[in-house]
């Protein structure tokens, strides 16, 4: 696995891998929100990836924004490639709701991060682990 930038992992949980792309969970309970970190070094962009690892980022992608839809009734899904302050490539992904803190506005910066309580994490997390059993996409769980 490659190297984490320092604030992925401050403000992630690790959840595992699928065949290309680490899996993390951003630590903000106003919104379901998974991250995709390709496992290639030295990466900033999804152009500087492969053909074929972009074709694979866009499988599991869209794999995820459908299975985080479907399981978590969203409204609309956000998905983004900022790298404005981290530049190591993620993809965020986000459930949204018409009810949600900063609708209708983009979620950077609208609100303080709102921590999960330690059952409302775990639970989230088991959501998703057994969901992403059944996508299809290799994943393996975080050791």
């Amino acid at each position: 696995m490659i190297t984490l930038d320092p604030r992925l992992l401050n403000d992630c949980a690790i959840l595992g891998k699928f065949e290309l792309c680490n899996v993390l969970l951003m630590r903000d309970a106003n919104y379901p929100w998974c991250v995709l970190v390709p496992d290639r070094v030295d990466k900033t962009e999804v152009f500087d990836l492969s053909a074929e690892d972009q074709v694979q980022l866009k499988l599991e992608s869209n794999t995820l924004l459908e299975y985080l839809k479907n399981e978590f009734n969203a409204d609309k899904m956000n998905v983004a490639a900022l790298g404005n302050v981290v530049p190591q490539l993620h993809i965020h992904h986000i459930v949204r709701y018409k009810t949600d803190i900063a609708w209708p506005a983009p979620v950077w910066g609208a609100f303080p991060a709102k921590a999960y309580g330690d059952e409302e994490i775990k639970k989230c997390i088991e959501i998703l682990m057994e969901g992403f059993k059944t996508l299809n996409l290799g994943f393996h769980p975080a050791t």
